[in-house]
């Protein structure tokens, strides 16, 4: 038996040879991938649901439960461009058979967790571990489809699950924590860890890393610093205000240490982010689009759950089900607009379409009242909106990850991971102060009652969704203005060694 170096297989079409260059074992490749990967995104919001029952269990306050979300965000947000550039050097299947052993170790932790000290430093272990997770995940599934013929699919597919995963997490978080227990919803991680690590080890070739690893540490921690300053500062405004001396500094220290990892980035010699990678207007527009899809992906889950379960009485689980019907629509355009639409019209014109289906679906959902009826005034909106969603995002990852060498596929995955998570945290503290004053305006300008004071909420709640509508309009004009409408380059293939 001979060892050989596989350099992965080109943007000519050119197969790999080896396992990965099997077709059969492709596929079987996504299915390792893209169950880590709903893994990592349903544990956005699965947690969300069971934060009650854990608060009465450990008893922590109120102003301390924010730590169990927040711990997780800081450590994912800050460290995602680190954790994608370790898998550049240091190889892919490494970091993501490290994150899976690491979030599922972490998991294991939080939901044994007897204290809420221990609760909150294992979620921002499982960020951690997220951190190298995530971006492998997306790098390896672009370095492992790189024929056009197939690009489209894998990437569909993927996509389909990031965006139901948020949805699904809701569902998931109600049903565990009513028939079980809150510490399920941790625990559950370890299965879909355990899938996916099985078949890491089984389906996944070895990189063959033929470069010493440099690792640009004046960057790495100048932009960790920046995006932690970001990230804590949108949560702190949550909590406090926008004119809070601590948000402001932290906001505003962290624009500026984004500024300084910009300069440096553009002066050393091996950079934690090469320039190039996001001054291509294809993966720049596409790096902007998931930036406002994070924005008002935010606002439908955690303020239409809200709606669902505070004004029309859902219970955790009722309100899970509700997002099915979105789930369903990202599912469909996700796996359809690859093949279908793409070839025919371009990102350009997807992208920009898909907001704007997304924006009429939120603008749908902005009309809703205390009176409302599922199937009348909210499925419509809801598949609107899926629809929409799985449109951008497909095509978003795609054009994200265009034309990028192999040693540049972790860090662009990163970003992808990096701009929806810092859309996420403006858009929720931006809409967090919008639906207050909204309910805080409506209270103060009619009589007081049970009846004003459920309306009020519902005022609040509907005005974070045409804000939401309004930042998807604004997306389908900056996608208009800035991607080039040209065919979406492949990524080149990963050197493995091949048996």
């Amino acid at each position: 038996m001979s060892t050989t170096i596989d350099r992965g297989a080109p943007a000519s079409g050119k197969t790999d040879s080896g396992r990965r260059g099997s077709h059969a074992m492709r596929w079987w490749v996504l299915v390792v991938l893209g169950t880590a990967q709903l893994m990592v995104t349903l544990d956005a919001t699965v947690v969300n649901i069971a934060l009650p029952a854990a608060q009465h269990d450990l008893g922590f306050s109120d102003g301390s439960r924010q730590w169990v979300i927040t711990g997780y965000a800081l450590a994912f947000g800050s460290l995602l461009l680190l954790g994608g550039r370790l898998g550049d050097l240091f190889g892919r299947r490494t970091t993501f058979v490290t994150g899976l052993v690491g979030f599922a170790g972490a998991s294991v932790v939080g939901g044994a967790a007897g204290s809420f000290e221990v609760l909150v430093w294992a979620r921002v272990a499982q960020g951690l571990f997220a951190a190298l997770l995530a971006p492998a995940a997306l790098s390896l599934l672009s370095v492992t489809f790189t024929q056009p013929s197939e690009r489209p699919k894998a990437f569909g597919v993927f996509s389909a699950l990031s965006g139901a995963g948020a949805a699904v997490g809701l569902l998931l978080g109600g049903m565990l924590t009513e028939w079980t227990s809150w510490r399920w919803v941790m625990y559950v991680n370890v299965i879909f860890a355990g899938v996916a690590l099985l078949g890491a080890l089984l389906l996944l070739a070895k990189p063959a890393v033929t470069e010493r690893p440099r690792i640009d540490i004046p960057g790495t921690l100048t932009v960790s610093a920046a995006l932690f300053a970001i990230v804590y500062g949108f949560a702190h405004v949550e909590s406090t205000s926008w004119t809070d001396p601590v948000s402001l500094g932290s906001l505003v220290g962290g624009v500026v240490l984004l500024a300084v990892f910009v300069w440096l980035e553009s002066r050393v010699a091996h950079p934690l982010l090469p320039l190039r990678v996001i001054l291509d207007r294809t993966r720049g527009g596409a790096f902007l689009a998931v930036f406002v899809l994070g924005m008002g992906m935010f606002s439908i889950f955690l303020f239409l759950t809200y709606y669902l379960e505070a004004s029309i009485g859902y219970s955790p689980i009722e309100a899970g089900l509700a997002f099915l019907p979105m789930v369903a629509g990202i599912v469909a355009s996700s796996t359809t607009a690859p093949s279908l639409l793409l070839p025919r019209l371009g990102p350009k014109l997807v992208i920009t379409a898909g907001f704007l289906v997304s924006a009429s679906g939120m603008a749908l959902l902005a009309r809703l009242a205390l009176d409302s009826t599922y199937v009348a005034h909210i499925m419509p909106g809801m598949i609107l909106l899926g629809l929409g969603i799985g449109a951008v995002m497909t095509t978003a990852f795609q054009g994200a990850t265009a034309g990028v060498h192999h040693e540049d596929t972790g860090v662009a995955s990163a970003l992808i991971n990096t701009s929806q998570q810092v859309g996420g945290s403006i858009s929720t503290a931006l809409l967090t102060t919008i639906a207050s004053s909204a309910t805080a305006d409506y209270l103060s300008s009619h009589k007081p009652g049970a009846l004003t004071a459920a309306q009020a909420g519902v005022e609040g709640y509907t005005a974070t969704l045409a804000w939401g509508a309004g930042i998807f309009v604004i997306g389908a004009v900056l996608s208009a203005l800035l991607i080039p409408n040209r065919a979406l380059a492949p990524s080149e293939g990963e050197p493995v060694i091949a048996h």
